[in-house]
């Protein structure tokens, strides 16, 4: 057995012993290096590999209509990169170049693609657009300029090369989150607005829910992991609820058609029409339209809730019902109305036919009938003029100045100026001549919405409801919160008053100046109102404007909605009774018509396969229709139109089915072929390059003033002869 060697054990011990301690020692210098000579350094690279609370979005909740239709809703759209150095980095552009540098196949297949996907940009355009970022070796290449809908996202990323993972085939994209109205503009001015991108919502039911539709925020942090990111979730966010409005999308689009064509035909230049259902207040329809730069006509701001208006003629009705409910006046009085012209203190005040030697002496009821001025600011004068203030009492006591406290930021309440004294007891705010002009609407601002919960307390049998918007509101289908039908006042006269003023309102619209807004199918209650608009503090100031104006309800035995339509134009002729009345008649006939179901087996034999004529135009539209109708179609346009732009084409109609074919729309300020079409869509293409149209006829249109291809100069009119 050897001997152990003690001394040369001892001595390797010792060198590996100061080798070790010398070591620990560069590495606590170096350390301390590093923590104070190259602190601000780590200190920068450290922040590269991180990010902390980073917001996560939450998604902004739905309006949905009565039927939970959505009317405003977040979508995504994409904006597409190519990033060219991870292309090359990981090998793969040699699906771009071959060994010899040539384009390959599958880059030319690419660029074929995208022009299917993106027409109005030939494949040769996209092979040199995507070959000049290659050369520069760039990260963010945008594939197209534009941001494109998740359904076209979708195409895009299926593409040869595009379809690789975002480090190979370098293809990525950013999301956003708009937010999109699928029916366009309907409803536009009720529904409101955000700003881009998340932003705060500034007006309409947007401002007015934001708390409820905004949900909140998350927050995540990222750290880098080798040659990836990865986020952790530290807080998750909360999507907003949906709110379901009492908005009828059918109603809605009824009443905006038939506004808008009155203002064309009286070229009338702002139109309001609201439906309200009288149980309820539920508001089924407002619309707000203006006319534009180009002759047409969209909605805007919300006259309907934000106008402060001298109402005019439909204003008499408070009037009559506050004199009948205090007694100073009957059903069975007379007035002289004379010849149509009586001097009210220091001003003259008129009938509409004066020029024809007025109404003479007249009833009550025929003075709301006829709509005399006279008759009622005679009556109401000779009544109040000693206590005016009674009288602006009593119109306050009948809701007609009641402060409705609608959520909107744009909401003005009804201003109905109460007379004033001082201590000499002299008036301070009032003059004697405005008692008689109050009384038939002027010296007064009310707005269209205010008129109209007025007249559908009447036909609500006295009960003055305030007007809904919004029934509910739903997380993921189901109810969170619910919005019931509130009682503003119980009754807003007595009974035997409610009667007498019910009674005159039909016979306005029976015998009276309302015919117009009457049906033959059904009874309709109402009032016209003709007022001139002020204008820089006076009413004679170059061409007169006037707000013409019908509110009423139907069908008057057992009231089920209420409307007010005002127009407003410039210089005569001008009748609230013949031109909104018109209005307020299509309104009323489409919504009762709409009503009436009958079976369609009653009308169709059994043995036979009906396929309707479908007019070319919107295919979108087309599309829908025949699907909710039954009726199967071929070639069916299944893109996702999130932002509500039609899609052109025809509808062939086959033995047993219904083909649809898309068409090129000619482009830029010229003349489209829009033969077959239907009015709403020839109007529209026509409109919309700046022309303005008239239309003869009803149908298809058959033939047009300008032929197809022609360039169109702004404001030139087009004739349109349908059949």
């Amino acid at each position: 057995m050897s001997k152990f060697e003690y001394q040369k054990s001892m001595l390797r011990y010792t060198v590996f012993a100061v080798l070790l301690t010398m070591l620990a020692l560069g590495v606590l210098a170096k350390g301390f290096y590093i923590m104070t000579v190259e602190r601000d350094y780590w200190n920068k690279v450290n922040a590269k590999m991180k990010f902390d609370s980073i917001t996560v979005d939450a998604v902004r909740g739905c309006i949905l209509s009565d039927n939970g239709q959505r009317l405003a809703c977040n979508l995504p759209e994409y904006r597409m990169y190519m990033d060219f150095v991870a292309l090359q980095e990981s090998k793969a552009d040699t699906l771009w170049h071959d060994s010899i540098g040539n384009d390959t196949r599958t880059l030319r297949v690419l660029c074929d693609s995208l022009h299917a996907i993106f027409p109005q940009q030939s494949a040769a355009d996209f092979l040199a657009h995507l070959k000049e970022g290659y050369d520069r070796r760039s990260r963010y290449w945008p594939v197209v300029r534009q941001r494109v809908t998740y359904t076209v996202y979708n195409r895009v990323k299926s593409l040869p090369i595009f379809r690789l993972k975002p480090g190979v085939g370098g293809f990525v994209a950013k999301r956003f989150m708009v937010r999109k109205r699928p029916y366009g503009t309907m409803a536009a001015s009720i529904l409101g607005d955000t700003y881009s991108e998340g932003g705060d919502a500034y007006s309409g039911l947007e401002k007015a829910y934001d708390s409820i539709l905004r949900g909140s925020a998350g927050y995540k942090h990222r750290r880098k992991v080798l040659n990836g990111w990865v986020d952790m979730l530290d807080s998750v966010a909360l999507d907003g609820n949906d709110i379901v409005t009492t908005i009828d999308v059918g109603i809605q689009d009824l009443a905006e058609r038939a506004l808008i064509k009155e203002l064309r035909e009286v070229n009338g230049y702002t139109g309001v029409a609201i439906v309200m259902e009288v149980a309820t207040g539920d508001i089924k329809a407002m619309v707000n339209v203006d006319r534009d730069s180009t002759g047409g006509f969209r909605e805007g701001r919300n006259h309907a809730i934000a106008d402060f208006l001298e109402p005019g003629s439909v204003f008499k009705t408070a009037s009559f019902m506050v004199a009948l409910e205090d007694g100073v006046i009957d059903t069975t009085d007379k007035v002289d109305t004379g010849c149509g012209l009586m001097k009210m203190y220091s001003a003259t005040m008129r009938d509409h036919n004066w020029h024809r030697g007025g109404y003479g002496v007249i009833s009550v009821p025929r003075v709301l009938q006829v709509s005399s001025n006279i008759g009622v600011s005679y009556l109401i004068d000779k009544n109040y003029k000693d206590k005016p203030e009674k009288f602006v009492e009593g119109l306050h006591r009948v809701g007609i100045a009641e402060d409705l406290d609608l959520p909107f930021p744009e909401y003005k309440k009804p201003r109905v100026r109460m007379p004033k004294k001082n201590s000499r007891g002299q008036w301070t705010n009032w003059s004697k001549t405005a008692l008689p002009w109050m009384s038939i609407g002027y010296e007064t601002n009310v707005p269209p919405i205010s008129v109209l919960t007025f007249y559908n307390a009447i036909a609500n049998n006295g009960v003055m409801v305030r007007p809904r918007f919004v029934t509910r509101v739903e997380k993921d289908g189901e109810v969170v919160k619910e919005y019931p039908v509130e009682v503003l006042k119980n009754g807003i006269c007595s009974k035997q008053t409610l009667g007498k003023m019910q009674t005159m309102l039909r016979q306005v619209v029976s015998i009276g100046l309302g015919k117009t807004a009457g049906s033959s199918s059904f009874s309709v209650s109402g009032k016209t109102g003709t007022a001139q608009k002020a204008s820089n503090g006076g009413y004679k100031n170059g061409t007169v404007n006037y707000l013409l104006s019908f509110c009423g309800y139907f069908p008057s035995e057992s009231p089920r909605y209420s409307c007010i339509v005002c127009i407003h134009k410039a210089g005569l002729p001008a009748s609230g009774g013949l031109m909104s009345g018109q209005v307020f008649h299509d309104i009323a006939e489409g919504i009762m018509a709409k009503n009436i179901k009958y079976d369609v087996k009653q009308a169709t034999d059994s043995l036979t396969t009906f396929i309707p004529d479908v007019k070319a135009g919107n295919v979108l539209a087309a599309d829908y229709v025949l699907s909710r109708l039954g009726f199967s179609s071929e070639g069916g346009w299944n893109g996702m139109q999130s932002d509500g732009k039609p899609v052109w084409g025809v509808v062939e109609r086959k033995p047993r089915t219904s083909a649809i074919r898309r068409t090129t729309v000619i482009r830029g300020r010229k003349m489209p072929d829009v033969k077959g079409m239907g009015a709403r869509d020839a109007v529209y293409l026509i409109e919309s390059r700046g022309a303005r149209v008239t239309i003869r006829g009803r149908g298809k249109v058959k033939i047009q003033s300008k032929p197809a291809g022609a360039q169109i100069r702004k404001g030139e009119r087009v004739v349109l002869e349908l059949a």
